[in-house]
């Protein structure tokens, strides 16, 4: 690489970042927007690769994008991989975020001009200015046209190449032989000789090991251009070339800013550095070491985390939000490791925002509702955290003379509470306890298995067997706007499970595919064959793949086959959904003219029978707020407003005030559903407009009843609503009605009277309440004689101990009396034994002094046949026998 000027820092990573989109600028390549992380089709969870947006693109689709039609692009785009999220911070090189240059190129450019960019790139003084001596590359084991461009082209040497078969230069890889069908092609590999302080291994090396850190791979150039057709009679591949050939190229940022920067891994770099600075200076902990480990970890998933949350993935118990939340607390764990026992990792996201902002400004914007969601969630780790240990100490507690700890006992810790190996270990070390480290790698590779379904991508995802059975149909014609009932004929019978089953493509169809929350149509297929034999099918469900609308149909008489007309009655559950989705558009708007503009749809369920919404807002709705939500909606519907639909260039649709899904991918034209007139809101006028494919109502009044059913939080900084309307909203109303007046017949009152009955008999409890506690207390106060008793005082392992054995107090009463115990005796650890209770406490200079409650409690719980533990200072544990209990404080502390 070319030496910098002494006076010059090294190039940043945003620098980088700049400067390649800027070179592939200069070459005719449109800048286009990197896709959200939220995969732009279902194969994945994540978006995991530079190409994936594009993939209508590869398989033929027109290269026109809303900034404009070019075949060439180029993107800089976030990418998430979860697969091996273990090795991350424990390898200086693995990330679950991290950035991929490409560009690429539809039918345009191919071989040549990808690998003289790419060397022009790399070695340019005006760009990365590579030493280009220090340049290697591999190629496919027979491609002697690309081996025949970097020698003979840009005078690469031969020795400094190197051919290697398709398990590592060929894309996907082993497809020539393996598969799977569909286009595949050769590539290039481009690394960098870092020089002797980062190895002493050679180029041989590398290539005999596949393992160096000194050659750091930087470049991946893909070259697809064969389309691969299964394999002949003698087990060949058949590779048929494509019509057109296609470029698809990974540059990987963190690789090129290590050999820019010259820092010996991504975790050192402009970055990262500030990050691992700021967690060593919150911890107290230098970065050195094992504990380094933890230092890496809560850095990259902290900008892994904060990235994916601004891009609109909410934490939650299922699908990829349940993913990012097991990411926030695995660098949980690791902040809890450091010493960190508040809230930290909410304190980095500023830093993340500093760093990445300049290519993804939503960072900005988007901090807030970022460092709220992490806040909230460390919070309720912490505590899921202290609840973890009460149920490690209990387990290590209940094994008696049995010294190891089962795999799954130890994978349960981790899964469910967040215990990380290491720190089970190192807590059943303290107890002389061994755990089956054999048995928590089998039950963790079982859970691995599920997350790698969820994030791996190659061409077998590109081109599944679902896509591959459809992919050369037409465009199904979708008519259900306007027509419930059409006629269409069938292009395609696949058969489904069981023996009646059918997946249907027809050419023209009323139903409705699912999608955009919406809940696919269903309804029935009738035909008449060629002999006049009539056949009738029940549709299930309506889903597409693409552009092709695959039909779920239960076949009950006759036969289905290509070729058949037949006619298409979208079921009457069609009406109930319209009225949902037109409410669910209204319920949007509501919420942005109360809440705030920040308010942005996280999801949602549109179905005959309710509809779901999800939302950004941090706080719970007021009852005052969920009645104007409520009322501006039925505002809408009694003024009966008519509602268009139109298509329209998504500039002009902005551009008109048309509401954007945040995160949505959007074509160059889109479907516009406008509801022509406004609700007053506080003085201002309130608009419904909005991007959307789905079916809807012609007027407002056609929703009918609206009611609100629910406000709940379901993940850091998201609400979900639910509402009805139409005849389930009248038919909830009036079962809610009938409910009441049960109640209200229950305590001898009217509707009007109920709510004063109830809280007179509330006021009651409370007060019977109060004054049993006032008992309780009294009683163990008499016990302990006043509570100036200083119980059975004694040394034991070096400390003061007290323990009284009190009859008839529990729960609150029985921590009242350790509490007293502990402030008259001026014993170092008390001991307060009940009926089936057990309390230990202990003073701030025994903990100090190594003291520890909630061990001692498990100790002796175990002794009274129960179980228990808690903090250093204080712990509780339910027991069966509290005199056996006692009996073993000698022994537990001895």
């Amino acid at each position: 690489m070319t030496a910098p000027d002494s006076t010059t820092p090294p190039l940043t990573t945003a620098d980088i970042r700049r400067k390649f989109l800027e070179f592939f600028q200069s070459k005719g390549h449109l800048i286009l927007p990197g896709h959200s992380v939220i995969a732009p089709d279902p194969t994945t969870m994540f978006t995991v690769a530079g190409m994936q947006q594009f993939k209508p693109q590869f398989m033929g689709a027109p290269a026109v994008f809303s900034q404009g039609e070019s075949k060439r692009v180029t993107t800089a785009q976030k990418c998430v991989r979860m697969d091996d999220i273990e090795n991350v911070g424990r390898t200086r090189r693995h990330l679950s975020l991290f950035e991929m240059m490409g560009n690429f190129s539809f039918g345009d450019y191919f071989k040549r001009d990808t690998i003289a960019w790419a060397w022009e790139f790399l070695t340019s003084p005006e760009w990365m200015g590579f030493d280009r001596d220090r340049l290697y590359v591999t190629i496919y084991v027979d491609d002697d046209e690309a081996f025949g461009y970097w020698t003979e082209d840009h005078g690469l040497p031969a020795d400094h190449i190197h051919r290697f078969g398709a398990d590592e230069n060929f894309w996907p890889a082993d497809a020539p032989l393996q598969g799977p069908n569909g286009p595949c092609g050769p590539c290039s590999e481009i690394y960098y000789d870092r020089g002797p302080k980062y190895g002493d291994d050679t180029w041989a090396d590398y290539a005999e090991t596949r393992e160096s850190a000194r050659f750091l791979e930087v470049w991946n150039l893909v070259f697809p251009e064969f389309d691969r057709q299964g394999l002949d009679e003698n087990g060949e591949p058949v590779l048929a070339p494509l019509p057109f050939k296609n470029i698809d190229t990974g540059m990987g940022l963190e690789r090129v800013a290590s050999v820019v920067q010259d820092v010996p891994d991504f975790y050192t770099n402009d970055v990262f550095a500030p990050l691992i600075e700021k967690i060593a200076e919150l911890s107290g902990r230098p970065y050195e070491g094992e504990q380094s480990v933890s230092h890496r970890v809560i850095a990259e998933h902290a900008r892994s985390v904060s990235m994916v949350i601004a891009d609109g993935v909410a934490l939650s118990n299922t699908g990829r939000g349940y993913v990012v939340r097991k990411v926030l607390r695995r660098a949980s764990r690791h902040a809890y490791l450091l010493g960190l026992t508040e809230p930290s990792i909410y304190q980095l996201v500023p830093l993340v925002v500093e760093r990445m902002k300049d290519g993804y400004p939503e960072l900005v914007t988007e901090q807030g509702r970022v460092q709220a969601a992490i806040l909230a969630e460390e919070e309720r780790f912490l505590r899921t955290l202290e609840g973890g240990m009460q149920r490690l100490n209990g387990l290590l507690e209940s094994l008696g003379d049995e010294k190891v700890l089962s795999g799954e006992d130890a994978f349960t810790l981790y899964d469910t509470y967040g215990f990380p190996l290491d720190l089970t270990q190192e807590i059943a070390a303290e107890h002389g306890v061994d755990v089956d480290v054999t048995g928590y790698e089998v039950a963790l590779e079982r859970a691995q298995e599920t997350a790698r379904a969820g994030s791996k991508f190659g061409k077998s995802e590109l081109f599944d067997a679902g896509a591959e059975a459809v992919q050369n149909l037409p465009q199904t014609e979708f008519v259900g706007y306007d027509l419930l009932d059409a006629e269409g004929e069938v292009l395609a019978v696949l058969e489904g499970e069981g023996g009646t089953h059918r997946t249907v493509v027809l050419d023209r169809t009323p139903f409705y595919a699912e999608g955009g929350g919406e809940v696919g149509d269903t309804g029935r297929l009738e035909w008449t064959n060629a002999a006049g034999e009539r056949g009738e099918g029940r549709v299930l469900n309506t889903h597409k793949v693409g552009g092709v609308f695959l039909h779920e149909v239960d076949v009950l008489s006759g036969e289905l086959s290509q070729g058949q007309r037949v006619r298409g009655v979208v079921g009457p559950e069609r009406a109930a959904i319209q009225r949902h989705h037109t409410a669910t558009h209204l319920l949007h708007a509501a919420l942005r003219a109360v809440l705030g503009s920040g308010v942005r749809q996280a999801g949602s369920l549109v179905a005959p029978g309710r509809l779901r919404f999800d939302f950004t807002h941090a706080a719970a709705l007021s009852a005052e707020e969920l009645a104007a939500v409520e009322t501006l909606v039925s505002r809408w519907v009694s003024a009966n407003f008519p509602v268009h639909w139109q298509e329209m260039p998504i500039e002009a649709a902005k551009a008109a005030g048309a509401t954007a899904l945040f995160g949505e991918k959007y074509g160059d034209t889109v479907r516009v559903v406008n509801v022509e007139g406004d609700v007053d809101y506080q003085g201002a006028a309130v608009h419904s407009m909005e991007l959307c494919g789905g079916a809807h109502v012609r007027r407002t009044g056609d929703i009918g009843a609206f009611v609100l059913l629910s406000d709940e939080n379901v993940a850091a900084g998201v609400r979900r609503i639910e509402a009805l309307a139409g005849e389930a909203a009248t038919a909830w109303v009036r079962g809610q009605l009938g409910q009441l007046g049960r109640a209200a017949n229950l305590l001898n009152t009217g509707s009007e009277g109920l709510e004063d009955r109830i809280s007179g008999l509330q006021g009651q409890l409370r007060g019977a309440e109060k004054e049993v506690v006032q008992l309780k207390q009294q009683l163990a106060e008499a016990q302990m004689g006043g509570g100036s008793a200083g119980g059975d005082i004694r040394e034991l392992g070096g400390y003061r101990v007290a323990a009284v054995r009190l009859s008839g107090v529990e729960g609150g009463a029985l921590r009242g009396a350790a509490d007293k115990l502990l402030e008259s005796s001026g014993a170092d650890l008390v001991v307060v034994a009940s009926d089936s209770g057990l309390v230990v406490k202990a003073s701030k200079d025994a903990v100090a002094r190594g003291a520890h409650a909630g061990q001692l409690i498990g100790r002796l719980a175990a002794a009274g046949g129960g179980k228990g533990g808690g903090r250093p200072d204080m712990a509780q544990a339910g027991v069966q026998n509290a005199d056996a209990a006692l009996a073993a404080l000698e022994s537990a502390l001895g």
